[in-house]
């Protein structure tokens, strides 16, 4: 797990020594990638300078040191992640006369590009990676990223310069760099707390897809292709459902898992995990402690308001399982601590409050080991999301009310003044849950086809242009409806698309950051490519069965650890936010809501933003997601617009 940063100058008109001192500055930018060691390369002649940081894991030997050049000399890589199955390859490589260096993956795929060509040899790698590759004698450069885009790359040109790297901090020190914000993408940030792939916040940038490949030629001139579309691993899986017993679905499961598992476990360094106690870290803990000599290092993260707090449970599962396990309590001072340095790490704007156990429990683990494997992927793979049901069921009763009555039930529900959702509360029914449901619904009645009903359910602000200024929200073809006819249950669906938005741009996104933040490598079993590709083939009745969901992976973990310990409500990774902004965060809010610093810096506007902060500070609607969402822009953009080059690091 590493970091990598460089750019290509069009004109070819720097100096070796110049362009050596500009890139090693950007990549110290990104020193926390990788602390353990940091190297610049340049080909002045082709007008490449590349930067790398190291963060050791396998061969800690300089013979795994990057960027690093061919046998041949025609080729330089720059690579960040982690192939798990370079020792079977490196015997291939072998056979066709090639020579190795040390036993880093980083030269297996180096060799193998060489050897093979890049389109034959990413096919092959099974792992997370993210990688640069120069041609020398033909000025290309290549940049990959894996099937589930567990690991960042961003490209772009400005000017006569592109760039390409592990995170946008990095190109700040560049002269040609311009961090003009993308209203357009800010508008799609609003509506999902992130910003959707394949674009970034900064105009003239954008994310490398997951499973792509893109070549940049000599002129800057890019092309993008997919290596690996998950659309048709979908529609492959729909062809090809599995047709076993339940025993012989589990006992296959449990290989494929074991397998994954196994393979994440070799490292150099000292390894552990993350364990929430749910399901899917519990998996990955029980399978490594299966097949570990030593007790597992586990760790998990718990807080003092009910309702939020898996500690305990997790606690329990790692008693039954035998592991070395740790614990650490956040309250809001930690927050307090810990929010105005999400920018830092965050260098996009990014608005899921899980950021924040997610660095605090990277910080716990980083104390002890090197190396942690966690259980993300699991609730997108096997139908966990409680969402799922929520919206069949919420479509059911739109369904059922006809078109030509909903515009007037809309009004109907628009002009119940929100006191009554507050009279509600009193009654102890929940003032702030109702509120949001009921605006929730009324936003849903909206919703023409299926997708954009569930792109209303699990989006914050409904009409982003309505907040941000001067833009225009881009929406994704498949959220239009594109996909009922080759994925007809719904529910498939939106597992799908949960698998190319939330998933990538979210999930991964938030663990990349949060762990790469201390340096630490998180590794992710549930989400090898074969695993994907095999839950693809699995029936609906394997995933949810009889209101059950994740029914095959609960099946695998029985094995494991008692059900008492695991059938309980599903919690998530929450944060009571809403709490903390009507408490130990108002002032910190307030400050970055003021309405006269809204109209200032003239993103957004403020009617509606403090409208709706008035009505959580109130206790009539819980408003936390939509204004985190403000919050974490605002916050972002002081970092941002205040900070020197120097000082993002």
């Amino acid at each position: 797990m590493c970091g990598f940063t460089g750019f290509l100058d069009l004109k070819r008109c720097g100096g070796e020594h110049t362009m050596r001192t500009l890139v090693t500055r950007m990549a110290d930018t990104i020193r926390h990638r990788g602390p353990d060691d940091g190297q610049a390369w340049v080909d002045a002649e082709g007008g490449l300078a590349v930067g790398f940081r190291r963060l050791s894991i396998i061969d800690l030997s300089p013979a795994g040191r990057q960027p690093m050049v061919s046998a041949c000399g025609r080729y330089m890589i720059v690579y960040n992640g982690e192939v798990y199955n370079a020792e079977e390859l490196r015997p291939l490589l072998l056979g066709r006369g090639c020579s190795f260096r040390g036993h880093s993956d980083t030269e297996v795929i180096l060799e193998a590009c060489a050897a093979w060509g890049v389109e034959e040899t990413v096919p092959k790698l099974l792992g997370m990676f993210a990688f640069a590759l120069w041609d020398r004698r033909e000025r290309t450069l290549t940049l990959a990223r894996d099937r589930m885009g567990k690991k960042p790359l961003y490209y772009g040109q400005l000017g006569a310069t592109c760039f390409f790297g592990s995170q946008p901090k990095s190109f700040r020190p560049h002269p040609d760099w311009r961090s003009e914000i993308d209203t357009d993408s800010l508008a799609g940030f609003m509506r999902f707390s992130y910003v959707p792939a394949s674009r970034s916040i900064f105009r003239g940038l954008r994310q490398l897809r997951p499973g792509h490949i893109a070549r940049i030629n000599a002129a800057g001139n890019a092309r993008e292709r997919p290596y690996w579309d998950i659309a048709e691993v979908a529609a492959a899986g729909r062809a090809n459902r599995i047709t076993v017993s339940d025993r012989e679905a589990t006992d296959a499961l449990e290989r494929l898992l074991s397998d994954a598992v196994q393979r994440r476990m070799i490292a150099d360094v000292p390894l552990g995990a993350f364990l929430s106690g749910g399901i899917d870290s519990s998996v990955v803990v029980a399978l490594m402690q299966r097949q570990s000599t030593q007790p597992i290092k586990t760790f998990s993260i718990g807080f003092p308001e009910a309702g939020y707090d898996e500690a305990p449970h997790a606690r329990r599962v790692a008693e039954h399982l035998g592991t070395d396990h740790r614990e650490f309590y956040v309250d809001p001072s930690h927050a307090i601590d810990l929010i105005p340095q999400l920018p830092s790490w965050y260098d996009e704007p990014f608005a899921d409050s899980s950021q924040i156990p997610t660095l605090l429990v990277s910080e716990l683990a980083r104390e002890h080991v090197t190396v942690v494997l966690s259980g993300d992927g699991g609730d997108e793979l096997f139908a966990g999301y409680s969402r799922y049901a929520y919206v069949e069921s919420l479509l059911g009763v739109v369904r059922h009310v006809p078109i030509s009555m909903r515009p007037w039930l809309q009004r109907l529900l628009r002009r119940i003044p929100q006191q009554v959702w507050g009279a509600f509360g009193r009654l102890g029914i929940g003032a702030g849950s109702l509120g949001r449901r009921v605006a929730k619904l009324t936003d849903l009645l909206d919703a023409g086809v299926e997708e954009q009903l569930y792109r209303t359910m699990v989006g914050q602000w409904p009409d982003p242009t309505a907040v941000v200024c001067d833009s225009y929200e881009p929406v994704e073809a498949f959220w239009r409806g594109t996909l009922g006819g080759e994925i007809p249950d719904f529910i498939e669906r939106m597992q799908f698309i949960d698998m190319v938005t939330y998933l990538p741009d979210d999930i991964l996104t938030k663990v990349d950051r949060a762990s790469m933040a201390v340096s630490l490598e998180a590794r992710t079993p549930l989400l090898d490519h074969r695993v994907v590709e095999h839950c693809f083939r699995l029936p609906r009745h394997l995933k949810v069965r009889n209101g059950v969901s994740k029914w095959l992976l609960r099946e695998v973990l029985y094995r494991h650890v008692p059900r008492p310990l695991i059938d309980r409500p599903k919690m998530g990774f929450g944060v009571p936010i809403d709490h903390w902004l009507r408490g130990p965060l108002r002032d910190w809010a307030e400050a970055l809501l003021d309405e006269r610093r809204l109209v200032a810096e003239g993103f957004f506007r403020p009617r509606l933003i403090r409208e709706r902060w008035e009505q959580h500070l109130s206790g009539q609607i819980n408003w936390q997601y939509q204004l985190w969402c403000v919050l974490m822009f605002q916050g972002w953009h002081e970092h941002w617009a205040s900070a020197p080059a120097e000082a993002i690091a």
